[in-house]
């Protein structure tokens, strides 16, 4: 049985229209008051915040690549937005209920008793009409659903469920990894082992996945903690040198400690020198933010920088 990650309030008004993005897995409410907010289910506060229309978020959908957003408002337009950008694309006229992506992109929008299929032709997110059919009247449509892998376009309508043909809507060419339509039912058992395998924790969730799996850059300058750490390995280091035995009268327990104090010294110039030049850059800052938050009234009597 499964359990509940997260419960949050979004505090933003009535939540009309809700999708999951295939690409990172974050949800997208749409709200009444034509914001469009972006989730993941460890943050009890939204990730992204957007306007998007002048009245309520009547539908929204993904494309495949989930880069790609549409959404529809009572205010009679339909947007296609950059979540890369988080600017909109294309104004569309139009009112819809109910929108879908094809695995090929095209858009399908519905309402009342007509559908509209959009497509890209260009290939540059620049959508126009591809294709139109009206119910039969007095159907009022619900909701639209490509069917994967097949030019199939399910409609849910008030007096049960149709389908229609829309021609290059499914993706001709399928990965038996990702999803087998003909997959027996031992290879099913397989892939739902597979599946939960390769399930993510919730805290994985993000609007970035690709930075699952990559290393944190190290830090231009070390820490605190580092540089002492490194400064008592390099003394240890000098104190336990070895000194060359060498011949009666030159080997003095004087002359070995003074030479174990010297690479000792020798050790720690570098770090001083290095800690002296931190803190003089340090109170020169310190001096030039102090002139600056004096009033300007006061400002022409702080002490002025030596000219070079």
């Amino acid at each position: 049985m499964g359990s509940m990650v997260g419960n949050f309030r979004t505090g933003i008004g009535r939540t009309n229209a809700m999708q999951v993005n295939p690409f990172n897995g974050v949800v997208s409410l749409g709200h009444s008051g034509g914001t469009v907010t972006m989730w993941k289910p460890t943050s009890s506060a939204p990730l992204v915040k957007m306007l998007c229309h002048h009245g309520p978020v009547s539908a929204l959908a993904f494309h495949p690549n989930g880069h790609l957003m549409a959404t529809a408002g009572k205010d009679k337009k339909v947007k296609l937005w950059d979540l890369r950008k988080f600017e909109v694309l294309q104004t569309l006229p139009g009112h819809a209920n109910t929108l879908d992506f094809s695995q090929k992109g095209l858009l399908a929008c519905g309402n009342g008793s007509l559908i509209q299929v959009l497509r890209d032709v260009s290939g540059t997110q620049n959508y126009s009409k591809y294709m139109t059919h009206s119910m039969v009247k007095g159907y009022q449509i619900g909701e639209l659903v490509f069917r994967p892998y097949e030019d199939v376009l399910g409609i849910g309508h008030s007096m049960g469920w149709s389908s229609i043909l829309i021609p290059g809507a499914g993706e001709p060419n399928f990965d038996s990894w990702v999803a087998n339509p003909f997959e027996t039912s031992k290879q099913r058992r397989e892939k739902e082992i597979r599946s939960l395998l390769d399930k993510l924790p919730p805290e994985t969730i993000m609007l970035d996945p690709s930075k699952i799996g990559t290393v944190k850059p190290k830090k231009e300058r070390p820490t605190k903690q580092e540089r002492e750490a490194e400064i008592e390995a390099a003394l240890e280091a000098a104190k336990g040198m070895k000194l060359k035995k060498k011949t009666k009268g030159r080997n003095k327990s004087g002359k070995r400690v003074q030479k174990k104090q010297e690479a000792v010294a020798r050790v720690k110039r570098p770090y001083l020198e290095q800690k002296i030049q931190e803190e003089n850059i340090s109170r020169k800052k310190q001096k030039t933010n102090e002139g600056e938050e004096l009033p300007k009234s006061l400002q022409r009597f702080a002490r002025k920088k030596a000219s070079s």
